[in-house]
């Protein structure tokens, strides 16, 4: 039982490191990619993640949830975060 709850542990360490390390991408596939695969969205096909070009509306929307998408708190997704998250998907995902 130990083994287990240290093996997560170290899991979660992990995660948080890789996060760190890769920025934008990790925090995406982590909290965004089932939703918004590629970019897309899959609630609502219109809305893509493409057309935004501004990261105060990736923040503000991140915040604030609506239209099916949950709200992510300061405590889910920091600030420093949500800007890098806000970053990595104005570049990858342009039109």
């Amino acid at each position: 039982m130990k083994m287990i709850l240290l093996a997560a542990t170290i899991g979660m360490m992990s995660v948080g490191v890789s996060a760190a390390e890769s920025g934008g991408e990790a925090i995406f596939k982590a909290n965004c990619a089932t939703c918004h695969p590629y970019g897309g969205n899959l609630m609502n096909p219109k809305k893509t993640l493409k057309n935004i070009k501004e990261p105060k509306k990736i923040i503000r929307q991140l915040r604030n949830g609506g239209g099916g998408m949950p709200s992510f708190d300061t405590k889910s997704i920091s600030d420093a975060d949500a800007r890098l998250l806000a970053d990595y998907i104005i570049k990858t995902f342009k039109k």
